[in-house]
């Protein structure tokens, strides 16, 4: 199948004329109170509102409220910028016609019933829209779409209630949501304070979409970070083609995805499937693009706004202040949670702190001030500049525990610190009098960042470390790891393969042939054999090590669930024994499994376990999993994952990410791991990943045993292409 390539993005000077026009038309117009076209012409030609000249349409009125009414677009005396159009829906598509015959720069569609409905001639009647358009070089935005806003322009363009609190002052976030009540929800930050250059969105984006509105942002100076929150795409390459002009523009691009079900993890044949969705997916593919991901939509615009106005990190410490004890623990808590570094203060800071704060204050970091700090404010002004001037700490982080008229003051005190050091100020808002005294002032002020929650605080902070590291590396080069004929002999040997999913041994001549060290084996079909291969030359003579026996069958994916593996077999009459019951459980597979015979192995030494894999995403392509292997993959769904192919350095910072990374630096006794070697065959499990994306659907090494420098994958499961659910229906037994 031919896969066309993605829409390219729409350019900044093509959508200028629909998100900044300089003049506006509402087809639909109206004169009756709470109609779309009444509310679409109040929000937009209201006082204080767009400046530009704006037109009305509809032939029911000569006027309305003074204002002249034309029969249609044709008849109006200019060509507008941007047409609003709130008609019915049969009407829509004359309407779009004579847009795009007068040369409209942009067209809104608010009406509904097209696509979103699924019937086939709505949605032939969407994609006639889209075709009148594009023919016509006219963005179109919808239909069923709430409009924009661009509150520098003083344009509130949309049929509903909008929050506008007069045109931003910098730094400004612009917004960009899929849906439209979530993007007029969050808007409504505004009334606290926050500052939005734009909100953008997109109803059924059957033309302009989230990645199309997220490249406009990048383009504009109104706004100095971007906001988004959407629930999936058809073409995410085109999302992270506009993340990387915001990072061009030097712009933080901060997301949050709805939708983080792993909708494909049922029917999937490896554990690398059941673990890494679709969410897994694009956290992966945005990360690698420097987006900034929050887990939940309440930290989209508070993080956002810290990082429209926080430099580059001077330093990975972070100080904490307050005059409260409780405020000081809980940031503490919240700190280790997100890994971010508190550090004790340095000797000439520690030395002012002490003679500033009380003796029954606590000095130190988290800094306890007390309230008799806190009502002095030339000393609270020196315990901020104190804690500022320290090298160690690139921020400062203030609780503001009580909002009241008198403490509006230090928010100023703390933002004056902030910008003599040329830091950032967060000022976490603990009072839950939301907008009282000091919440505007602090949303406002340039150089403090407010934050409602300590655990958004420090996930920011978090996120702005990690982010600075990416930019440190975004130039990281990395020489293929591989042989430069291992991709040819990988897919003869795929290909050579008569099953769906390969047998452990077919799997395993795969891995070998990027150079992942695998343990040696020998297929036998009776217990003679298999009591003959235990002694042979080219693996261990018995009793010095023990073998392993599994079954090799195509149509048994999990061999410890299905009861087809002995290990520890130290005597003949034990693996004749084995031979005899893992076939037995084997016969008794249903649908009974094709069975090849059974594989002879030395028993490789316990180590600590880990589980590469791979799996070939619709969407992003070829991907790298790691985490504990085993059956703890999915248990503990600890892992990393990263679009592949990866560098060695990439593998180990995947390594630094599992919570259970302590296993792998010599937990009680067992020697560390050689982590760099780990790292390399990580790496070339991921340009296996990248050159078989074609052939291949899924694939584990589990586990890989590490002990010390020794490193060897004992097992293999490779599921090919998009026969790769095949592979189940044959009896593989299922995670």
């Amino acid at each position: 199948m031919t896969v066309s390539p993605p829409r390219r993005l729409y350019t900044a000077a093509e959508m200028q004329r629909l998100f900044a026009p300089r003049s506006i038309a509402i087809v639909g117009a109206s004169a009756t109170p709470g109609s779309f076209g009444a509310v679409t012409l109040a929000n937009i030609a209201g006082p204080g509102r767009f400046e530009g000249p704006v037109q009305l349409v509809n032939a029911r009125y000569p006027d309305i409220g003074g204002r002249p009414c034309h029969p249609s677009v044709s008849a109006l005396p200019e060509t507008p910028d941007c047409v609003f159009v709130a008609v019915p829906r049969d009407a829509v598509e004359g309407v779009v016609r004579e847009c795009a015959q007068r040369g409209v720069g942009g067209v809104v569609l608010f009406s509904s019933g097209f696509g979103e409905t699924g019937r086939p001639e709505r949605v032939q009647q969407q994609q006639r829209l889209v075709a009148i358009a594009r023919e016509a070089g006219m963005p179109l935005l919808g239909p069923n779409c709430v409009g924009f806003m661009n509150y520098g322009l003083g344009i509130v363009g949309t049929f509903g209630a909008a929050s506008f609190r007069g045109k931003p002052e910098a730094p400004a976030v612009g917004l960009v949501s899929q849906s439209g009540a979530v993007g007029a929800a969050l808007a409504q930050a505004q009334e606290h304070g926050l500052v939005l250059s734009h909100l953008l969105t997109c109803g059924n984006a059957s033309d302009v979409d989230v990645a199309d509105q997220v490249a406009y942002l990048a383009a504009d100076p109104a706004c100095r970070a971007v906001a988004c929150v959407f629930e999936g795409m058809a073409e995410p390459a085109r999302f992270l083609a506009a993340a990387a002009l915001c990072h061009e523009a030097g712009k933080p691009l901060v997301v949050h995805k709805l939708g983080t079900s792993a909708r494909g993890a049922a029917a999937a044949v490896s554990h690398t499937g059941s673990v890494a969705g679709s969410h897994a997916a694009y956290r992966a593919a945005l990360e690698q693009a420097g987006v900034v991901m929050v887990d939940e939509i309440e930290a989209l615009l508070d993080t956002t706004s810290f990082f429209a106005k926080a430099p580059r990190p001077t330093a990975r410490g972070v100080a904490v202040a307050a005059v409260s004890g409780g405020a000081c623990i809980g940031l503490a808590d919240r700190a280790e949670e997100q890994g971010v570094d508190l550090p004790h203060p340095g000797e000439a800071t520690m030395a002012a702190l002490e003679r500033l704060i009380p003796e029954y204050g606590s000095p130190g970091n988290p800094c306890d001030m007390t309230a008799q700090v806190l009502a002095t404010p030339k000393q609270l002004h020196e315990c901020f500049e104190a804690l500022m001037a320290d090298e160690r700490y690139g921020a400062l982080v203030v609780a503001h525990t009580f909002a009241y008229e008198a403490a509006t003051a230090r928010i100023e005190t703390l933002g004056r610190a902030a910008a003599e050091h040329g830091k950032i100020a967060c000022n976490l808002w603990l009072t839950q009098h939301l907008e009282g005294p000091g919440a505007w002032e602090s949303e406002r002020h340039p150089n403090v960042a407010t934050f409602r929650s300590m655990r958004h605080c420090m996930a920011a902070l978090a996120a702005w470390h990690r982010r600075a590291d990416w930019l440190a590396r975004r130039s990281e080069g990395a020489a293929r790891l591989s042989a430069p004929d291992a991709a040819a002999r990988a897919a003869r040997l795929i290909d050579a393969s008569p099953n769906a999913t390969l047998t452990e041994r077919e799997g395993k001549a795969v891995l070998a042939c990027y150079g992942v060290p695998v343990v040696r084996e020998r297929l036998v079909q009776s217990a003679d054999e298999a009591v003959a291969a235990a002694g042979e030359a080219g693996l261990e003579a018995l009793p010095a090590l023990p073998v392993v026996l599994k079954v090799e069958s195509p149509d048994i994916a999990h061999k410890t669930e299905a009861g087809v593996i002995r290990l520890n077999l130290r005597t003949a009459a034990e693996v004749r024994a084995a031979f005899d019951e893992v076939m037995a459980r084997a016969r008794a597979v249903q649908p009974p499994a094709r069975i090849a015979g059974v594989l002879v192995q030395p028993m490789v030494p316990q180590g600590t376990e880990i589980m590469v894999g791979a799996r070939v995403d619709a969407q992003f392509g070829p991907m790298v999993v790691v985490g504990l292997g085993g059956v703890f993959v999915e248990l503990l769904r600890d892992t990393a994952v990263r679009l592949a192919p990866v560098s060695a350095a990439e593998a180990r910072r995947m390594l630094a990410e599992l919570k259970a990374q302590r296993a792998l630096a010599g937990f009680r006794g067992a020697p560390p791991v050689d982590l760099g070697r780990l790292a390399e065959i990580i790496a070339r499990v991921s340009e296996l990943a990248a050159d078989q994306r074609q052939r291949i659907a899924e694939l584990d090494v589990n586990p890989l045993i590490c002990d010390g420098e020794r490193i060897i994958a004992v097992d293999a499961l490779i599921a090919r292409g998009a026969a790769a659910a095949q592979g189940s229906d044959r009896g593989a037994s299922r995670h």
